[in-house]
C-alpha cells in the first residue's frame, strides 16, 4: 500500500521531535554536572559585585546630577521628527525579540528531526545557543518587572514637572514603570548573550544596544540612570543564565581558573549526543 511508509516516516518524525523538545527541556533542568562550576560560581559572583558596585554608584550620580537636566534638554514627547527613534527602538522591545528568539526555536525543533548526520548536529548546536539567547533575555526582563513593580519610578515629566525622585512604590502602572528600563535591558542582554556565544559580533552588538538605549532617551521614554540600571540588568541576567548552561555543559566550557567561554564544534554539548544515538536511522 503506498500510503503505509509515508505513515510510518511521519509516525517517526513526530517521535523523534518529541524526543528533542523532551531532551531539549531535561538538558536544562538537570543537576550541574561539571566539575569546575564551584570555580566559575565565584568569579562571576565578583564580576557580578564589581557591576553592581561600579554602576549602582554611576546610577546614584546620574540621578542627582544628570537625569533632570538631560530630560529637559529632549525634545517634546511625540515630535514628528523623531519617526526614526519610534522606529529603531521598536528593536529593543522585548515581546519582539522574544518572539523573534522563540520563532526561530520553533524552526530548529521542527527541521533537526528530519535531517541526519552532521547537518542534524549543526542545527542542534545552534538550538543549544538559541536556547541561551532566548532565557538571557526573558530571564533578564522577568527580574527587570519585578525591580519596576517595586521602585515604581515616574517616567520623565510625570506629574508635570522634571522630577528624578518621583516614585509611587508598587503602583504596578506603566507612567510608574521607569526604573530599569525595559528595552535597556532587553537590548543588553540580547547583546551580552550574543557576544558570548559569538565574540567576534561584540561591537556591532554593542552599537545595537547604544542605539536602543539613545532612542529610549531621544524618545522623553527613561532618564538617563533607568537606561544604565536597565543594562546592569540585562548584563548580569545574561551572566546568570550563562553560568546555568556552562554547570550543565551545555554550549560553554569552563576553564580552570573559572572563566566561561563558548564551545564550538563537534563537543557542543549533551544533546547532541543524546539525540544522535536516539535519533539514528
Amino acid at each position: 500500500m503506498p500510503t503505509a511508509p509515508a505513515t510510518a516516516e511521519s509516525a517517526n518524525y513526530v517521535g523523534r521531535l518529541l524526543t528533542l523538545v523532551w531532551l531539549s527541556f531535561a538538558q536544562l533542568v538537570r543537576a550541574p554536572s561539571h566539575s569546575r562550576r564551584a570555580e566559575a560560581a565565584r568569579r562571576s559572583a565578583r564580576h557580578v559585585l564589581l557591576l553592581v558596585v561600579i554602576i549602582g554608584a554611576v546610577i546614584l550620580t546620574l540621578m542627582y546630577a544628570v537625569d533632570v537636566e538631560e530630560i529637559s534638554l529632549m525634545p517634546p514627547r511625540g515630535t514628528p521628527s523623531l519617526w526614526w527613534a519610534r522606529i529603531l527602538t521598536d528593536f529593543g522591545k522585548d515581546t519582539h525579540v522574544m518572539w523573534t528568539l522563540g520563532v526561530l526555536l520553533i524552526v530548529v525543533a521542527l527541521a533537526a528531526p528530519a535531517l541526519r548526520g552532521v547537518s542534524r548536529a549543526t542545527l542542534l548546536g545552534l538550538g543549544t545557543r538559541l536556547q541561551y539567547l532566548f532565557l538571557s533575555v526573558v530571564f533578564s526582563v522577568a527580574v527587570g518587572e519585578l525591580i519596576k513593580w517595586i521602585v515604581g519610578r515616574g517616567r520623565p515629566f510625570v506629574g508635570g514637572k522634571a522630577n528624578a525622585f518621583n516614585f509611587q512604590h508598587f503602583a504596578g502602572t506603566e507612567a510608574y514603570a521607569s526604573f530599569p528600563s525595559g528595552h535597556s535591558i532587553t537590548a543588553f542582554a540580547l547583546a551580552f548573550a550574543v557576544s558570548a556565544v559569538w565574540p567576534r559580533t561584540r561591537i556591532v552588538m554593542l552599537v545595537y544596544a547604544l542605539v536602543i538605549v539613545a532612542t529610549r532617551l531621544v524618545l522623553l521614554a527613561h532618564h538617563p540612570s533607568d537606561v544604565v540600571a536597565g543594562a546592569l540588568v540585562g548584563v548580569t541576567g545574561a551572566m546568570a543564565v550563562r553560568y546555568w548552561f556552562a554547570a550543565r555543559r551545555l554550549g560553554f566550557a569552563i576553564d580552570r581558573d573559572g572563566a566561561i567561554v563558548a564551545l564550538s564544534g563537534p563537543s557542543e554539548g549533551r544533546l547532541k549526543r543524546v539525540a544522535g544515538s536516539v535519533f539514528a536511522p
